[in-house]
């Protein structure tokens, strides 16, 4: 009996290191993860932020002069920003909100992630883009389709909105590295979801 306890206790301080190490091994990931997901929510709020600022500028872009009267609201490009800046402000607080609570990370989660990250950069490059073609023409004007430059008559709606279009931009370089972020944890983890079989092209010669 005392040879099987004495047994007994060897094998547990023979464990014991092994124990040991499995535990702070589990703590550092623990901690890993948590900055990680610290780091993303951070990353998630940001865009946010640079989204409401982009959108009270353009909101409050109006001028009137002895030269008329004009507004964001006059340009549809103007306002495709306001709109999109909202949208991805609204997104980026709600995925931030997820990114922070602590759960397992899950093929649908790092699909939905990838997807609306994807479609959210695409969506506000575009309007940032857009606004920047309108902008250029109201600053050269062109003369092939009789606009003049109105950027002269109109200086301070044309500097609040380049003031709009610039934070916008810094949104989209946000949602870039978001979605390398979201993708790089999706295609690292997760497979693809459709399993592409391996086919055998068979070919046939004729002989005359």
């Amino acid at each position: 009996m005392e040879k099987s306890s004495e047994k007994s206790n060897g094998v547990a301080a023979a464990r014991s290191p092994m124990a040991l190490m499995g535990s702070a091994r589990n703590g550092n990931e623990e901690e890993e993860n948590t900055s990680m997901r610290t780091a993303e929510t951070m990353l998630r709020l940001v865009p946010m932020a640079l989204g409401v600022a982009a959108l009270v500028v353009m909101l409050k872009d109006s001028q009137s002069n002895e030269f008329g009267s004009v507004s964001y609201s006059d340009l549809g490009a103007f306002r495709y920003l306001v709109h999109a800046n909202g949208i991805c402000a609204g997104y980026s607080l709600l995925s931030a909100v997820i990114a922070a609570v602590p759960r397992p990370s899950t093929m649908p989660r790092a699909w939905t992630f990838f997807l609306l990250d994807q479609i959210l950069t695409y969506l506000i490059l575009g309007a940032a883009a857009v606004s920047t073609e309108v902008l250029y023409l109201a600053n050269k004007g062109d003369s092939a389709i009789t606009w003049s430059a109105a950027c002269g008559s109109f200086a301070g709606f044309c500097h609040k909105a380049t003031t709009s279009v610039i934070i916008t931009f810094v949104a989209v370089l946000c949602y870039v590295v978001l979605s390398l972020v979201s993708s790089y944890r999706l295609f690292t983890k997760f497979d693809a979801p459709v399993n592409y079989t391996s086919k055998t092209i068979e070919t046939t010669v004729f002989h005359c």
